[in-house]
This record gives C-alpha cells, structure tokens and sequence, in this order.
C-alpha cells in the first residue's frame, strides 16, 4: 500500500457535483492498494496515519498527532500511485489492484482508521471520477509505503 498524507486546513471531494466527504484541519489522504498487499500492511499504515506527529504544538514544532488536534481524515482510493512509468510516456497500472481485491482492502482500511481515530472518516468513492479539492498546510506531505516498512 501507498499513502500520500497531506496536512490539510481544508478538503473535500465531489461526484457529479455532490460532496462526497469533507474535513477541517486533518489528513487528506490518497491510498493506493496494490495486489500483493496484506491485512498486516493495512494495520501498519493505518497506525502510522493515525499517530503521524506533524501538527503544531505550542512552539510551532511539529508534535502533534490528529488525536491531538481532534483531526479528521479524508480518504481517497488513487490507483494511479501504482503507475509504472519506466517505459514510454504512458503509464501502466499493473500493480494496482483490482477492484475485487481492493474494495474490500479499501473499506477495511476506513474501518480501521476510524477505530484508531474514534470518528467518522470522510471518503471519495471508489472507482469514481472525484474532484478533490484542499488547502495544504505547510505544505506538508508525507509518502509512505508498507513495501519500505524498515525505512520509516
């Protein structure tokens, strides 16, 4: 799995003009799900989102967690950051997985993350053209893969 944590004063995501989901001060975050992905990388990733410390505290240093902040999250499902781009200028999506395979993962990974969080957790919908829009604060944005679990 693949995440994209970008601190947010503001986000929203819209289909055919309805919003969908829609946070304050919080996480955007985009998941990319890829076929060899396991429960254990849900937990993990889910973990980390969920006690990543990169909200100010009273000396402006990032210390913070969005418990800390009363936070929320916006998830969004992004195949595209499975993109293989190696070869020519058109990317292939090999990796990602397949709805079958990822909805389940994806439905999983709000469950999760709204357990840790104790709230609800506001989403895009899968498989959908979204329009997402936000605020970046900072900007601070955060990539993470569960394939480099040793690296973070």
């Amino acid at each position: 799995m693949r995440a994209v944590l970008q601190r947010v004063t503001h986000a929203s995501c819209k289909v055919d003009e309805k919003i969908t989901g829609e946070i304050g001060n919080g996480f955007l975050v985009l998941l990319g799900i890829e076929d060899a992905d396991t429960t254990e990388d849900l937990e993990w990733l889910a973990q980390k989102i969920a006690n990543m410390r990169v909200f100010g505290d009273e000396n402006d240093l990032m210390n913070k967690s969005l418990s800390d902040i009363d936070g929320n999250i916006l998830l969004i499902s992004q195949f595209t950051l499975f993109a293989a781009t190696k070869k020519g200028n058109r990317p292939g999506f090999t990796r990602a997985a397949r709805p079958d395979r990822a909805i389940p993962l994806y439905e999983a990974m709000i469950k999760q993350l709204s357990a840790l969080l104790n709230k609800k957790i506001q989403c895009g919908i899968f498989g959908a053209d979204m329009k997402i829009s936000l605020l970046n604060d900072g900007p601070v944005t955060i990539v993470m893969d569960t394939k480099d679990k040793d690296n973070h």
